[in-house]
């Protein structure tokens, strides 16, 4: 199987999962969905609060390491098999223009122009494309707006008007992009290839001409050699085939994609030849001394144990997490007298906030048999997601056994729970309750 299918395939099964998996739910939650509008992030099919930052953490150390380790083992293997931009350039160039409307001839030869003419073509063309776009961008906007928000959303345009600025201004980024940027975007808009070169080394897989085989056919200054005592016959072939506009004999370039459409190319016609490529998806070292590629190395397995160690911390706190959080503040009065001096008062403002999928019924307790809670004095309801601020009044006999406290501040423990799943949605903070002394209780 040729290169170009198989990323044509890659390309098919990335699009297919990026359109289907914003739709997936398991118990109501997505596996990616950073939603500024519910303040949530849902990872996993896990959900996790805003003020629960852990997970962006990890999420960071794992994406960033991944480019490096993905660069340092592939070079710009991302580029060319999984861009977004490169898909866009193949649907649009490839598939409508190419195959569908014939403004092109063939795609063995990206160097020629666009046909001439053909005008009606062109705009059918570019159309097809925008209604494309537009599917692209909402798709892309429903990783932080769920469809089931999104067609919501639009059927209120007037209500909602910055969700439909936003798809429009990705629409428009996806069709200058693809349609009119072209490949110079991968070349002087897209911040990776600026720092891909400083990632890689010579063990790093490219796309790469063997110049031993081929024959050198451009000098130190780049400039074509007429005659070449090789076996490349000077064909052409992967010239013409290159998206980028780019030879790849004169050696590794910073347009270059890794899409390696030019081995495909030199593969056909050095079979012809009854010999191997001369174009060839290797390192720089295995070309120049004969050896196989070294994928494992030093800096391929310290990435590798890094990003382990960043998922086993991710997973581990995952463990960890909790279904609910609870803040607790003491009222600026440290205590008070009950109106019937029997006895003392503590005043707390407790903020419960539920970030489980589902409402529960809340309620709280001390760890401490001498206090005993006022107010409030049922359950409560908190819907998920939802922020609630109860004014919790504990107090004790005004002759409890806490009163050779003394004045001193005595450490409790509030216990707050889901009535109905009181064992799994609980947590536990301390406090701290006044007992005056005696010349104040007087």
């Amino acid at each position: 199987m040729t290169y170009r299918k198989m990323r044509y395939i890659g390309f098919a099964l990335i699009t297919l999962v990026s359109l289907i998996l914003p739709w997936i739910m398991i118990n109501g939650k997505h596996f990616f969905l950073l939603s500024f509008d519910k303040k949530q992030l849902q990872l996993f099919f896990m959900t996790f609060n805003m003020s629960e930052l852990w997970p962006m953490l990890f999420l960071l150390i794992i994406l960033f390491l991944g480019i490096f380790f993905i660069t340092t083992l592939g070079g710009r293997v991302w580029c060319g098999w999984a861009c977004p931009q490169t898909i866009f350039r193949v649907i649009y160039r490839d598939l409508l223009q190419t195959k569908i409307f014939g403004l092109y001839k063939s795609t063995e030869n990206r160097q020629r122009a666009v046909s001439e003419g053909k005008w009606i073509e062109k705009i059918l063309a570019f159309l097809v494309f925008a209604a494309f776009a537009i599917v692209a961008a909402a798709d892309l906007l429903w990783y932080f707006i769920p469809p089931e928000d999104f067609f919501v959303y639009i059927q209120s345009p007037h209500e909602h008007s910055l969700v439909f600025i936003v798809w429009l201004i990705f629409t428009i980024l996806i069709l200058a992009a693809a349609a009119f940027l072209k490949e110079k975007f991968c070349t002087y808009v897209c911040p990776y290839v600026r720092i891909q070169s400083t990632m890689m080394d010579n063990d790093t897989v490219q796309t790469i001409y063997d110049p031993i085989r081929g024959g050198e056919i451009y000098d130190d200054n780049k400039q074509k050699i007429e005659k070449n005592s090789g076996e490349c016959i000077q064909c052409d072939a992967c010239v013409k085939v290159c998206p980028a506009h780019i030879d790849i004999r004169a050696g590794m370039q910073l347009e270059c994609i890794n899409c390696l459409e030019c081995a495909d190319a030199c593969k056909k016609v050095m079979n012809r030849l009854k010999l191997p490529s001369l174009i060839n998806w290797t390192s720089p070292n295995a070309v120049q001394n004969r050896e196989k590629v070294k994928f494992i190395r030093f800096r391929t397995a310290a990435y590798s144990v890094v990003i382990a160690i960043a998922l086993v911390g991710f997973l581990f706190m995952s463990t960890t997490k909790k279904s609910m959080i609870l803040n607790i503040n003491r009222n600026t009065e440290l205590f008070r007298i009950s109106s019937d001096k029997q006895s003392i008062e503590n005043a707390y403002k407790l903020k419960f906030e539920n970030i489980d999928s589902k409402e529960h019924m809340f309620y709280f307790e001390v760890l401490n048999p001498d206090i005993k809670i006022k107010t409030p004095s049922k359950p409560f309801k908190i819907k998920a997601g939802e922020v609630k601020i109860e004014i919790a009044i504990l107090s004790t006999d005004i002759n409890s056994p806490l009163k050779v406290q003394n004045g001193k501040p005595l450490p409790i423990i509030i216990r707050a729970f889901a009535i109905d799943d009181k064992e799994k949605i609980f947590i536990e903070k301390e406090a701290a309750f006044i007992y005056p002394n005696a010349e104040n209780i007087r």
